[in-house]
């Protein structure tokens, strides 16, 4: 016997994040970012294990969802010109607040155009359609048609044709990191070893992306109370350590 799995589908990544504000009654000027971002996430997840294509505007937004996340678990926040607290979820409210404002009308302006599209237009409909079909006549155009018109024509539709070639085109790479992949990864190698440094978890995976999603996922287990971080000298130079194995050393001291 065989599951189907149906997924709703929404217009844009916006349409998305206010379906969650809604279903769950949040207040959306004080929308918790940890939480919308497991969801939004989950949902794109879904999406590409039924082999649907995920529009770039939703990876987009996925990706400021995240650089927001990891805004909010710094432990230094950023302040403006007058010394108060910049809160990184300011730009997505105000574009959120915004997107919600045109949503509101979309459903008037769909019934004023269906309403304008049943009603007949003013004037005599034969003899406009006539006299676009004779303005229109093939017969007619092909006895003024030269080798220089053509040359013209032809020399348009190459530029064009180099023009879309030369086009930029957009590829999107899936990377195989999660925050929670990464935080299991960090918590078993913690297992192993009771001190873990940051150099050891870039040599294992130097590559740029891993070594993001390897320091949001530090910042996370520590904001969590999981892992404490032990500063070395040097720059970017730290060890980090099960919270329970630093506990059983100071007790057996």
């Amino acid at each position: 016997m065989s599951y189907e799995i149906k997924l709703p589908f929404f217009e844009g990544p916006f349409d998305l994040l206010l379906f969650f504000i809604e279903r769950d009654e949040l207040d959306i000027h004080d929308i918790p970012i940890s939480e919308i971002t497991e969801e939004f996430l989950l949902y794109l997840r879904q999406l590409e294990e039924m082999n649907i294509e995920v529009a770039s505007e939703f990876i987009l937004v996925a990706a400021t969802l995240m650089r927001i996340k990891s805004r909010m678990l710094l432990p230094r926040p950023e302040l403006d010109e007058e010394g108060n607290e910049i809160d990184p979820r300011e730009e997505l409210v105000k574009h959120l607040l915004e997107y919600k404002k045109y949503k509101s009308v979309v459903k008037e302006l769909m019934d004023m155009e269906s309403e304008f599209v049943e009603r007949e237009k003013r004037g005599n409909i034969l003899k406009e359609i006539r006299k676009l079909a004779e303005s229109t006549n093939v017969e007619s155009e092909l006895q003024n048609v030269d080798l220089y018109k053509l040359l013209r024509v032809y020399k348009r539709v190459l530029d064009r044709y180099v023009e879309e070639q030369n086009k930029p085109r957009h590829e999107v790479y899936q990377f195989p990191y999660t925050m929670e992949g990464q935080k299991k990864y960090l918590l078993s190698a913690l297992i192993k070893n009771k001190r873990l440094a940051f150099s050891d978890i870039i040599k294992h995976e130097p590559v740029k992306i891993a070594v993001i999603f390897n320091f949001l996922s530090i910042l996370e287990l520590l904001q969590q109370g999981i892992i404490t971080i032990h500063l070395g000298e040097g720059f970017n130079n730290f060890w980090i350590e099960d919270v329970k194995e630093g506990k059983e050393e100071n007790v057996a001291e």
